[in-house]
C-alpha cells in the first residue's frame, strides 16, 4: 500500500470516529492534549499530512479510543 493510500485511510477512519462520538473539528482540536488546532485536524482527516505516533497517540485519547482503532485501516468506503 502506499503512503499517500495509508493517510488517507488513517484519516478517514479519524473522521468517522469523529463523526461517530459527535465531535466537530474544533471539539477534537479542544480535547488533545497539548496546542491543536483546527487546521491540523483538517489536513490529517484528508491525508494531506503524516502524523507523528504521538500525535495520533494524542487524538486516539481525546477520542476515547485505542491507537490500533486508528491505525488498523479496515475503513468501507
Amino acid at each position: 500500500m502506499e503512503k499517500s493510500e495509508v493517510l488517507r485511510l488513517t484519516g478517514k477512519k479519524i473522521l468517522k470516529i469523529r463523526e461517530q462520538k459527535g465531535f466537530t473539528q474544533l471539539d477534537l482540536a479542544a480535547r488533545i492534549q497539548g496546542d491543536f488546532d483546527t487546521t491540523n485536524v483538517s489536513r490529517i482527516e484528508s491525508g494531506r499530512t503524516n502524523p507523528t505516533i504521538y500525535t495520533l497517540y494524542r487524538i486516539a485519547e481525546a477520542l476515547e479510543v485505542s491507537l490500533a482503532d486508528l491505525v488498523i485501516n479496515e475503513v468501507k468506503d
